[in-house]
């Protein structure tokens, strides 16, 4: 029998903080009590809190140690490992590692890197040098034109658990307005304004070409499956039917106040990024979090492309926005989880996955002291 017993805490459970005691046994949570324990061996927390393991569904950072600067491919199990890393230690213990098929570009790095990306993580998982529960989250463009082919390379894989539609045409959606898509990738490829013109055009005659058939497929080929969907993006009540005719459980970054409520009211859940709620407004110029937090609207916390912002962001709604801390943790974790249905892990509760996160706060930083994954230290 494997246990671990952690006293002088502050256990944040589903509904409450807990003074208390937690028990860790054969990799599961065994016993959550009030009052301090005297059994020898017992780890005093001094006090600080005891999360459950977050659950992040939608980050970029594996892309990000593959292709730490442009026109540079690091080695791809030490990408992999050094990712992992970073999300541990960012009190993340299950992750979707977001990666994209297809791009705006058919000579990117999220193209021609996505096959040794996937690679990568599972020959650090079958080599046991992850920490974490790496799951796949495939992020589809629908205007590019090897979609299918290039997804069903991957349909199979049992590590596949979200699937999110995603279209970055000009003019719509993240970019409706068009000069903030210009000045984004003219910056971006450095293109010169004739260049920039007939990128543009170009992604306006894939879209039109591609997107509705790509989408169908998609769509179904996932519903087949049982594999949940998320819309990305969405700015208007048309966008939100579809994605509502289409059975999508999450709405991922909805640009505008209206997709937001509109999403809610029909049953997906509204996915926000936490760097958009430590910065306090979208980089896009879109819709704050902030913003769907205090209306209510906002149910999960995803830390896009900073790791540590998320649990920043868990705290910020608690100390800041007047949220109570449980029901900021389960944007981070319960919530996350139950909506792509892993029901055996999210929240401090006898029988769910030991995976428990001990912060303490340094002034107003969260700072993540030590992390266990299914009842062993990995941080």
């Amino acid at each position: 029998m494997r246990e671990t017993v952690f006293t002088n805490a502050a256990i944040v459970t589903s509904d409450r903080v807990v003074s208390g005691t937690l028990t860790l046994r054969d990799g599961l949570i065994a016993d959550v009590s009030e009052g301090r324990s005297s059994l020898p061996g017992a780890i005093d927390c001094d006090g600080d809190f005891l999360l459950p393991g977050l659950v992040e569904l939608h980050t970029d950072n594996l892309e990000h140690h593959f292709t730490p600067r442009p026109g540079v491919l690091w080695d791809g199990l030490s990408a992999a490992i050094a990712h992992d890393a970073a999300v541990a230690t960012s009190g993340i213990t299950t992750v979707l590692d977001a990666l994209a098929v297809g791009d705006v570009r058919q000579d990117s790095n999220r193209i021609s890197h996505l096959v040794t990306m996937v690679e990568a993580i599972a020959e650090a998982g079958s080599q046991r040098v992850l920490r974490v529960d790496h799951l796949l989250h495939l992020r589809c463009e629908i205007s590019y034109a090897s979609l299918i082919e290039t997804y069903d390379r991957f349909a199979a894989m049992p590590a596949l658990r979200l699937v999110s539609i995603m279209d970055h045409t000009p003019g719509q959606r993240q970019f409706a307005k068009l000069d903030q898509y210009y000045l984004y990738y003219k910056g971006k490829f450095g293109f010169t304004d004739q260049e920039m013109t007939g990128f543009i055009d170009l992604q306006i005659a894939n879209q039109q070409a591609y997107s509705a058939a790509n989408r169908k497929a998609i769509v179904a080929r996932c519903h087949e499956a049982g594999i949940p969907l998320a819309s990305h993006d969405d700015a208007s009540a048309e966008h939100v039917d579809e994605a509502a005719a289409d059975g999508m459980v999450i709405a991922e970054f909805p640009t505008t106040v209206e997709a937001a409520r509109l999403s809610k009211a029909a049953g997906m859940k509204v996915l926000m990024g936490a760097p958009n709620l430590v910065r306090g407004g979208s980089h896009s110029g879109n819709v704050s979090a902030v913003d769907l937090a205090r209306q209510g609207l906002l149910e999960i916390i995803s830390s896009d492309y900073i790791p540590s912002s998320l649990m920043t962001s868990v705290f910020l709604l608690h100390r800041k926005h007047g949220m109570a801390l449980p029901e900021a943790v389960a944007k981070a974790s319960l919530i996350p989880a139950q909506a792509i249905g892993l029901t055996d892990r999210g929240e401090i509760a006898p029988a769910k996955r030991g995976d428990v996160v001990r912060v303490s706060e340094v002034g107003s930083v969260p700072v993540v002291r030590e992390v266990w994954v299914e009842g062993a230290r990995v941080a």
